[in-house]
């Protein structure tokens, strides 16, 4: 024991502080800094804000940061949801196309979602809510409430075209007239059932409230807008097709004089 150095001979100690569990995240250390949205603030300009501290934080390589939980969530849908509703687009033009053997009538039909778009963010706009992931579920579910109308008009006009001889004006004003009262009842009824929705309150509304706004106000719009856009488009279209429309040859008939029996 002679010989035995003490530690305090080449070092020093002192009491500090430290975290009893370090958290990982795979393979690597992990810290989770929380945070909550300021009011009447969105969730994405919140991420907005993170990004731009993040970015002028020039973190090293060895640093990385992401999101999780409901941010994590948010950022992946708005990535994948362009290309969901391009896919839905480009199947309904498919199908319609396929049904009515026709090239344009439907885009006459699609012509009725930007109108129902357009009321959909006024809407969100207005009272005050963030495109959030059930707001895009709204702008979906608008896409087959909206285009219904379309296909009531067109399918009667193209009925009236081929089987009896109506032009394409006297078509789509007869469509018109006639399903003007199916049209307004299946809107009213996706309308009244959005608006409880919208203006619903209690445990989990705030849910719930970005898909109602977005419902009625599309229907709201596309229903005021679509009576009156959709007849024009057919209208346009259909001159359009028939200027491309190869000429059919009239059959000769001969000049002579018709034989009567004996």
């Amino acid at each position: 024991m002679s010989s035995a150095v003490p530690l305090s001979a080449f070092s020093h100690f002192e009491k500090t502080t430290e975290s009893l569990v370090i958290s990982h995240q795979g393979q690597f250390p992990a810290v989770t800094v929380s945070f909550n949205v300021a009011p009447n603030a969105s969730l994405g300009s919140a991420i907005t804000a993170i990004d731009k501290v993040h970015d002028d934080l020039h973190m090293p390589p060895s640093l990385d940061a992401g999101f999780q939980g409901t941010a994590a969530s948010f950022t992946r849908s708005l990535a994948n949801e362009p290309l969901l509703i391009l896919a839905a687009l480009v199947t309904v033009y498919i199908v319609l196309g396929a049904l009515y053997e026709s090239f344009i009538h439907p885009i006459t039909i699609l012509s009725t979602l930007p109108s129902a778009g357009v009321g959909a963010f006024l809407a969100l706009i207005l009272f005050r809510q963030d495109l959030s992931v059930v707001a895009i579920i709204g702008l979906v579910l608008l896409i087959g409430i909206v285009k219904k109308n379309g296909i009531m008009m067109v399918d009667f006009a193209l009925e009236a075209e081929r089987e009896r001889g109506k032009s394409a004006a006297d078509a789509i004003y007869e469509a018109s007239l006639l399903r003007f009262r199916p049209i307004l009842m299946t809107t009213m009824a996706a309308l009244l059932a959005g608006i409880p929705l919208a203006l619903g309150r209690g445990f989990g509304s705030e849910l719930r409230r970005p898909l109602g706004i977005a419902m009625v106000g599309g229907l709201l719009v596309s229903q005021a807008l679509t009576l009156y856009t959709t007849p024009v488009i057919y209208i346009f279209f259909d001159n359009l097709a028939r200027r491309f429309r190869p000429h059919s040859s009239k059959p000769v008939t001969g000049g002579g004089e018709k034989a009567e029996p004996a």
